[in-house]
């Protein structure tokens, strides 16, 4: 699935389709879209693991497990997002949606948590076998 269409599924998990929240989706489509590319598929067509671990490794341990457990979901910053991701990522996702990588990180920053939550109802990540598009339709969107 095209980091596009990834991105329309989850503007819709994230309650919109034009701007505002649904502009996240597109991001976070389009980051989880380039970061599905750069493993080739793998674990199913699911990156969420993946960009959980990137960002445990990067010290942001506390607050991806507050996004995936139940409870409040701590924040996250633009910096802290930038500084997680590879360049060549986050240069991507930015040319995919006509802003500056610094814009990409802040609405990473902004839309993440909520995203992450949403996909992991169970306060677990999806198993590797698990689809992405089959996570978020499962929401009901």
């Amino acid at each position: 699935m095209a980091g596009n269409d990834l991105g329309s599924l989850l503007g819709g998990l994230l309650g919109g389709s034009g701007s505002g929240q649904g502009a996240g989706g597109n991001i976070i489509g389009s980051l989880l879209g380039a970061l599905m590319a750069g493993k080739g598929g793998a674990d199913g067509g699911n990156p969420l693991g993946g960009l959980m671990d990137m960002l445990t490794r990067s010290g942001l341990v506390d607050q991806a497990q507050s996004w995936v457990g139940p409870g409040q979901n701590q924040p996250v910053s633009g910096p802290e997002i930038a500084q997680a991701l590879p360049d060549d990522t986050l240069q991507k996702v930015a040319q995919d949606a006509g802003v500056s990588p610094q814009q990409a990180a802040d609405e990473i920053a902004r839309s993440l948590p909520q995203v992450v939550d949403k996909l992991t109802p169970s306060g677990s990540l999806p198993q590797s076998g698990e689809s992405l598009e089959d996570l978020i339709r499962q929401q009901n969107i």
